[in-house]
């Protein structure tokens, strides 16, 4: 039945799966911008009031136009484009071991066991923690800034992977096989298809840790980029710019979340979280 053809026949009041989903599609648009609006509103009023000083929190206003200063100035696309290159190789490297280990790890139960006490082992380990150690062996360099934040996202990505292939349905496993198809067509036909949401999700996860990650070496190992930026401008009192440049970075991870979804949105258009509700 067409949307049109239920929307005659629905009873007075009825609200149409088409309708419906347009209203879902401006909700999610309007309230995540409804709730930043907010915050914004009350970190001006909170300063503008005096109730934290000036000083120690500038201005909503004052920190956007500092960071639009900031961007009329080639260093600081520089810095930003340092950032963005420590995320990238970090996430790029950390998926490129961790879904085929992943993999790997959830198709055995043999290695999936032998493996579970190192990998709860290091897991934990904080990130930061390593910082000391990146010092002494490869220096303060974009090395170990890539390394910190493939460490980082390495774990989550690497644990998604493996609940998203042991999650896989038996009886599609089973049917598989028994049409004769070999385990590497199992594993490209039936294993990633019904892995990918659960890779995805870690994917979306990892990029985050490997944001925070690339932006934490480069505040306090000095390697390039707007971290280091950050440093200096704290070091010698410019407030100001020390939250616009929170500021760049808080408008890079929500870009790279919105870039992330479209893409998910885009690949995974086939499963069923994907699909518009149409009760």
């Amino acid at each position: 039945m067409t949307a049109e053809a239920f929307e005659a026949q629905a009873p007075p009041g009825a609200v149409s799966p088409s309708r419906s989903s347009q209203r879902d599609r401006v909700l999610v648009v309007l309230v995540p911008l409804v709730s930043v609006l907010a915050a914004l509103v009350a970190w001006e009023l909170i300063s503008r009031a005096g109730l934290i000083s000036q000083r120690d929190l500038p201005a909503m206003s004052t920190a956007f136009r500092e960071l639009w200063s900031l961007m009329t100035s080639r260093g600081f696309w520089v810095d930003y484009l340092e950032t963005l290159r420590g995320w990238a190789l970090g996430l790029a490297i950390a998926t490129l071991l961790a879904v085929p280990i992943g993999i790997l790890l959830g198709s055995s139960d043999f290695l999936g066991t032998a493996f579970r006490v190192p990998i709860e082992f290091l897991r934990p380990i904080p990130s930061a923690a390593l910082i000391p150690v990146l010092f002494l062996t490869l220096g303060t360099n974009v090395k170990s800034e890539v390394f910190l934040a493939a460490f980082g996202a390495f774990w989550p990505l690497l644990v998604q992977t493996i609940y998203g292939v042991r999650d896989l349905d038996p009886v599609a496993n089973d049917t598989g096989r028994s049409f004769g198809l070999g385990r590497a067509e199992r594993l490209y036909r039936i294993t990633l298809p019904s892995a990918l949401p659960y890779i995805w999700t870690g994917l979306r996860i990892a990029s985050t840790v490997a944001l925070i990650l690339a932006f934490t070496a480069e505040l306090f190992m000095g390697t390039g980029g707007l971290g280091q930026r950050m440093n200096i401008a704290e070091s010698f009192g410019l407030y100001d710019e020390v939250y616009a440049l929170a500021l760049a970075v808080g408008f890079l991870g929500i870009g790279i979340h919105f870039a992330l979804s479209a893409l998910e949105r885009r690949i995974l258009r086939w499963h069923p979280s994907q699909r518009v509700s149409t009760q």
